[in-house]
């Protein structure tokens, strides 16, 4: 990876987790030249702590103009390889890091795959409960003014039509424009780690309350 706070930042991200003993089944980096973008791709197994949710996936992306832009702020970042590089790319963009994290329920478990529920029975159950876990995540976020969406796919078999891909996807971002140094920076990220771990699990905690509730229905 050719942006080295932001490899920093990955590091410091691997060793939270670590500490934490999260189940992590992919911890992977990426990079696209093209676009001068980089990220991180992390996904947590939750078959031994959801009971309708297969895994979280987190992703984090960063680009060059953030990298620059950060690096500039930083104390002792006067030998980093893009601010040495002639000439000096000028950017006022700033140092943001956008993080998507998604939800990948498991469809056979969060809806019910019996003959009775024909035609569209099964998605106007989905439905509902989708709507309930929506309303719950939306107050439980609400004050990281974030964006939360689904993303569904619809297939049919011998009973009807069912969801066959369900996933709740949220979207935050961090400012890292009030930093002053690299060790600054690894602290904020740990607790932004904390923090958004901590969302994570209540959000898991909840869809499995609520999708309790709707099978016991």
């Amino acid at each position: 990876m050719k942006y080295p706070i932001f490899n920093s930042i990955v590091n410091r991200i691997e060793s939270e987790l670590i500490k934490r003993n999260i189940n992590v089944s992919s911890f992977k980096t990426w990079d696209e030249n093209r676009i001068n973008a980089s990220g991180l791709e992390i996904v947590i197994d939750l078959s031994g702590t959801s009971d309708y949710i297969r895994s979280l996936v987190i992703n984090f992306d960063w680009d060059k103009f953030r990298e620059i832009a950060l690096a500039r702020q930083l104390d002792g970042m006067e030998e980093h390889p893009l601010l040495a590089a002639k000439p000096m790319i000028s950017t006022s963009i700033e140092p943001l890091i956008d993080i998507e994290v998604v939800w990948q329920f498991d469809p056979r478990k969060a809806q019910e795959m019996v003959p009775d529920k024909t035609g569209t029975n099964r998605l106007h159950a989905a439905s509902e409960w989708m709507e309930s876990i929506n309303k719950e995540v939306n107050q439980l976020l609400a004050s990281d003014n974030i964006i939360t969406r689904w993303h569904i796919e619809v297939e049919g078999d011998q009973y009807g039509r069912y969801l066959s891909t369900i996933t709740l996807l949220s979207y935050f971002q961090y400012s890292l424009s009030n930093l002053e140094s690299l060790n600054e920076t690894h602290r904020y990220v740990a607790r932004k780690i904390q923090h958004l771990l901590y969302k994570t699990n209540k959000v898991i905690e909840l869809a499995d309350r609520v999708l309790d509730q709707a099978n016991a229905a």
